[in-house]
């Protein structure tokens, strides 16, 4: 059975919603039965439904995209909003929380059929497990072809996909920030996040929930990956070799009681934010759907995999990125059909300049979003 909430409960705009898709068999094999999907919308679908804009989040992202009818911000203010390039006042925007999250979509701390959370028995999905699971709620919505599916680092992977696997239901995409597959290093820094929490004492193979939860695992996986998404430019600009105020890092009778540099000391903090609105489960479920990138995985070659896509794309990349090289925006570009160029990102600051400073792009997306 599929339940969904009606547009038309409640306040329109940025509020998340729930919608039931049913049962769903997962391209490794296992099944989730009765999926549910958190979302939210901007806008009104138009009366033939060819308005649709759908934005993808990346690894730790919520729906919450812009504001709405709450004050709270959304994660993308400058691309998407009233008079913004995704024009919620033109455009009918959704944002759907991935499979496997833990902002409202089925995922590890959800209850199974038993009633208790997945945890340890949660399956492993895909990118294309989410692509499957967001294109029945696109049915529910009345949405039989996006006028556009963007997103950035992970949600660039999840547009790309999108393009590959119903071409027929994209007509412009934008991949930003990604390449077409995660790299061996992409999958090696990873690996390392994940094992993070897997090693924490209160991990318990994943059946943590009720009792004491793996915070030191996931906040030690966080600055590892926040390591990477931000630059050694920032890093030596903003913090050089400083210490934290009021701490000495060389004035210590032995290692316990060493104080912190200032980088230490925003690496501890990032990690202990994250640790405040994420599960650990869901950290490894959505970094393996992403380890799991690959859009030629049983499609053939790249070109022959792209050719797939009818949809007109615009590919972007972080000048100083270093978790996702421009190198592979590049190679994703020219192997598209057609001739696509790569728009760049000027930022010190590295991966997140694709959250930071989309405003650089403000005019070429606007000129992709083109009627």
């Amino acid at each position: 059975m599929t339940v969904t909430v009606p547009r038309t409960a409640g306040p329109r705009h940025g509020v998340v919603r729930y919608a039931g898709i049913g049962g769903l068999e997962l391209e490794a094999g296992g099944f989730l039965p009765d999926v549910i999907l958190a979302y939210e919308t901007w806008g009104t679908l138009n009366a033939d439904g060819s308005n649709a804009v759908l934005i993808e989040h990346a690894l730790t992202g919520s729906t919450h995209v812009t504001r709405g009818d709450t004050d709270e911000d959304g994660w993308w203010e400058e691309l998407a909003g009233p008079g913004a390039p995704v024009d919620t006042d033109k455009f009918f925007v959704v944002a759907i929380n991935i499979l496997g999250g833990c902002y409202g979509s089925t995922g590890p701390s959800s209850p199974a059929p038993d009633g208790k959370p997945w945890g340890s028995r949660f399956p492993l999905v895909t990118l294309r497990d989410s692509t499957v699971a967001e294109a029945r709620l696109a049915d529910q919505l009345g949405i039989r072809s996006w006028f556009a599916v963007l997103g950035g680092s992970m949600g660039g992977a999840r547009a790309l996909e999108w393009a590959v696997t119903y071409p027929e239901r994209v007509q412009r995409c934008a991949v930003i920030a990604v390449g077409a597959a995660s790299t061996a290093e992409q999958i090696a820094f990873a690996q390392a996040q994940t094992l993070a929490i897997r090693q924490d004492a209160n991990y318990n193979d994943g059946d943590y929930y009720g009792g004491a939860s793996p915070e030191d695992g996931l906040a030690l996986a966080r600055r590892i990956a926040h390591i990477t998404y931000r630059s050694a430019r920032e890093f030596d600009g903003r913090f050089g070799r400083s210490p934290q105020s009021g701490e000495a890092p060389l004035q210590a009778e032995t290692l316990s009681g060493r104080g912190r540099y200032q980088v230490e000391s925003y690496l501890d903090h990032q990690g202990s934010k994250l640790v405040r609105r994420f599960d650990a489960n869901s950290y490894i479920a959505l970094t393996e759907a992403l380890m799991s990138h690959d859009v030629t995985r049983g499609r053939g070659s790249l070109a022959e995999s792209l050719s797939r896509a009818t949809a007109k794309f615009f590919v972007a990349a972080v000048d100083t990125d270093r978790l996702y090289f421009p190198e592979q925006s590049h190679e994703l570009a020219a192997a598209l059909p057609g001739e696509v160029d790569v728009h760049i990102i000027s930022a010190p600051i590295g991966h997140d300049g694709f959250l930071t400073e989309i405003g650089q792009l403000g005019a070429q997306l606007r000129d992709h979003l083109e009627d």
